[in-house]
Order: C-alpha cells, then sequence, then structure tokens
C-alpha cells in the first residue's frame, strides 16, 4: 500500500455530510482514516506524509456517469489509458464507461474485458455500462441479468433512444426484477434525424438543419409513461432543455424513481457560442438557446437536476474539421469538467458544496459506490483543488489522444493540485 498521507489546511467540501470549512484528513492502506472538521490532526507518526493544502479544497473524487473512449474497437480516438489519464489530471476518480463500443458492451464476455483491462492500468475506477438491448439497436433486450452480475451498474443504449414502446417496456420491466438503472436518452428519432442545431432563428440564419426542442420532451413525456407503468429506476441521460424540464418536475412530483443528468457543455454553452461554425461546439444533443441554458442552471440549482456530466466523447480532427453539419458530435471533457463548473460558484450562481454534490455523492448514491464521501472508512478517492486558481485551457496540453475541447482558449479558474484514488496518488501538479 502507498505511504500514509495526512492534508492539513484544507478547505474540507464534502456535500455527503453538508460540511464545508477548515479542516484535515488522514488517508492510510488506500481508505480515509480520520477527518478531523476545524483543526489540525495534531501530532502524527514519521511514516506519514505531510501536505499543507494551503486552504485549497479537499473534496471527494468527482464521478462521472457519461464516458467514451475509443477502445476497444476505435483506439486512435482514445484508449482507456488516455481517457484514466485525462479523468485524473481533472479531479475525477470513477468514470461510467458508454456502452457504444465495437464490440458493443451487451454481453459479460465484454464486460469482463473491459474490466480486466482498467484494472492493469491501475489509473482511476472504470465501471462499464451495459447496452440495453443487443447491439445497442433497440430490437431486441440483451442480458442485462447477467451484465449486471458481470459488473455492469446500469444499462443504456448511450446516445441511441429506444424507439419501439414495447422494448422499452420490456427493458424497464425486466431490469426492476434485477433493481437494475435504466438510462435513456430523450430524443424523438424523426424530429432528430439530420439535426445539427436547435430550432429557431440562429439556426435559420446559418442555414443549418435543426431539431424544435419538442424533441425532448415528447421522447421523455413517453418515458415517463412507461417509468410508471413498470415502478423502474430511470436516468434521464442529459435533460436539454426547458419543455424537458417541466416534463422532469411532472415525474418527480408524482413520486418517480427518476434522476436526471445535464452535461457541463450545456450549461457552459448557448447556440450563439456556435459563432462561425464552431464544430468543436457541435453536440449531441445540440447547443440550446440561452433561455434553455439558464433554466437548466436554475434546476441545477433547485436540485430538478441530480447529476452533471463531462458526456466526454473523443473524435479526431479528422472527424471535426468539417462542415459543420457533416462533423461528428461531441466533445472531450474529462479535464475540464471541474473548472468549468466551478464557473458557477464563482459567478455566485450555486453554492459550492451543492455543485460538488452533482458530481460526487449524488451519482454515487445513485449507483450504490462506497466513494464519493469524506468519512471514516470511506475509499480515498480525492481531489485537491485550488478553486481560484486561473487557468487557460489548452486543448493541445490535454491527457486525452482527441482534442476537441469546446473549452479551447476559454479562461477559468480551479486548478487541480493531487488526485488520489485508493490512497494512490494518480496525479500531481
Amino acid at each position: 500500500m502507498p505511504r500514509p498521507i495526512a492534508f492539513v489546511n484544507a478547505r474540507l467540501v464534502d456535500p455527503a455530510s453538508g460540511y464545508d470549512g477548515p479542516g484535515a484528513l488522514v488517508v492510510r492502506d488506500g481508505l480515509i482514516a480520520d477527518v478531523i472538521q476545524g483543526k489540525d490532526p495534531g501530532a502524527l507518526s514519521e511514516d506519514v506524509e505531510v501536505i499543507d493544502a494551503r486552504g485549497a479544497m479537499l473534496a471527494p473524487g468527482l464521478i462521472d456517469l457519461k464516458v467514451r473512449t475509443g477502445e476497444p474497437g476505435a483506439e486512435t480516438k482514445e484508449t482507456l489509458k488516455s481517457a484514466g489519464l485525462a479523468a485524473a489530471a481533472g479531479g475525477v476518480t470513477s468514470i461510467v464507461l458508454q456502452p457504444d463500443t465495437n464490440p458493443v458492451i451487451d454481453e459479460p464476455s465484454v464486460v469482463d474485458f473491459i474490466l480486466r483491462r482498467t484494472r492493469d492500468i491501475e489509473l482511476v475506477h472504470v465501471y462499464p455500462a451495459g447496452a440495453a438491448t443487443k447491439g445497442a439497436k433497440g430490437e431486441r433486450m440483451a442480458e442485462i441479468g447477467l451484465m449486471r452480475e458481470a459488473g455492469c451498474l446500469f444499462v443504456t443504449d448511450a446516445d441511441r433512444p429506444i424507439v419501439n414502446s414495447k422494448v422499452m417496456q420490456r427493458v424497464l420491466a425486466y431490469a426492476k426484477g434485477f433493481d437494475t438503472l435504466v438510462a435513456h436518452r430523450p430524443a424523438d428519432p424523426w424530429l432528430s434525424a439530420g439535426a445539427a442545431a436547435t430550432s429557431g432563428e440562429f439556426a435559420g440564419r446559418m442555414g443549418l438543419p435543426s431539431v424544435p426542442a419538442v424533441a425532448e420532451q415528447i421522447m421523455l413525456e413517453r418515458d415517463m409513461a412507461l417509468v410508471e407503468l413498470t415502478g423502474a429506476r430511470f436516468l434521464v441521460d442529459q435533460v436539454t432543455t426547458a419543455r424537458g424540464l417541466e416534463t422532469l418536475a411532472r415525474a418527480k412530483a408524482k413520486g418517480l424513481k427518476v434522476t436526471a443528468t445535464t452535461s457541463i457543455n450545456h450549461l457552459s454553452f448557448n447556440e450563439i457560442d456556435i459563432g462561425d461554425y464552431r464544430t468543436f461546439l457541435k453536440f449531441d444533443p445540440p447547443v440550446r438557446g440561452e433561455d434553455d441554458r439558464q433554466a437548466l442552471i436554475e434546476a441545477l440549482a433547485s436540485g430538478l437536476i441530480d447529476i452533471v456530466v463531462s458526456a466526454h466523447c473523443p473524435a479526431p480532427a479528422e472527424d471535426k474539421r468539417l462542415p459543420y453539419d457533416e462533423a461528428a458530435p461531441g466533445a472531450v471533457g474529462l479535464q475540464t469538467l471541474l473548472p468549468a463548473l466551478l464557473a458557477f460558484h464563482h459567478e455566485g450562481r450555486i453554492p459550492l458544496i451543492d455543485l460538488m454534490r452533482a458530481v460526487t455523492s449524488k451519482p454515487a448514491d445513485l449507483l450504490g459506490l462506497p466513494a464519493g464521501r469524506l468519512a471514516k472508512g470511506a475509499p480515498a478517492d480525492l481531489v485537491l483543488c485550488d478553486i481560484d486558481a486561473p487557468i487557460l485551457v489548452d486543448a493541445a496540453q490535454l491527457k486525452s489522444k482527441s482534442k476537441n475541447s469546446p473549452f479551447d482558449g476559454r479562461r477559468l479558474q480551479g486548478e487541480v493540485k493531487m488526485t488520489l484514488v485508493d490512497g494512490r496518488v494518480v496525479y500531481r501538479a
């Protein structure tokens, strides 16, 4: 095991307990050995490495529920190792891998391959999500129970909506029997087909194929009806519009077992940021109008949106440097998730502890993970971050193999100084 570490003079931010204040923390044998609020730990044995945090934030490592890599099948985009390096540099200690790889993660053997590969790499925790249907094609239900036993945390067809309502009902009913979470992207496939932007004056002036915001609400209304029918646990995979938030609020008011995510991209950018056809801002779902963006920020502040994800989706330059409507959607985000999220704290929009809750204890509780908290006996998955330190995002310096970052050239605040996973230092600035 690594040498014991004591962090002193830190700002402890623990959303699980609600504590945000000065203190110290001791790591030993891969676990949090002690948490001392409001004071230093006193005398320590000589084998302990003492780190003076100098007032920097010490928080649970981030948990990112939506991450893509190219491995297996497209390692030129991203490998599990390069994604792990990017995550560690961004203070992300646990990632959930989306199943739309090649081959698709739709059977236990592929799950086992992912888990063995990541154990060999020894960086951050990697948990695979299993496909809800065979090949993620939305036609036949996958082996949900066997994948759950093999180590999948939930099932999803990633960005491919399950159009057939009968198939979706079966997936939800079957998953409920295993108490397995089902995640689904709310997007009407016919209205969304070929869209590169959100319908409106801007898309019309730019001449971009677009999708109306109601496409999200239509599919979400169907999903909520099926969730109410089956009683299954459901994760809304990126709500991005005010209309979608209306449906989400009604579902939660009914007491349905519904959790919602949104991406840091949709919190940070609006359609005007596309500017002169900046393909690094082409996402799926597309970037929305400013009214929708503000509604998302308010929903996160109120708790209507539970979790923020990076929606990490690497793409090589040859797939991005194309006409806007032909370019591949997606952006890398593991390394910029934390500083981009901290912007809402610096703007006074959302308290720091609430922002950190959306990327630590909330996803941990949803997936039943022991991490995501600063508590004695919890895994020592930690991030030490100077939340006031200015940084200039340089995509060329990111750890990801692909450099398609929409934050390239943007000034943010929040420099990760150190990341620990099971007490091991996996990143040190």
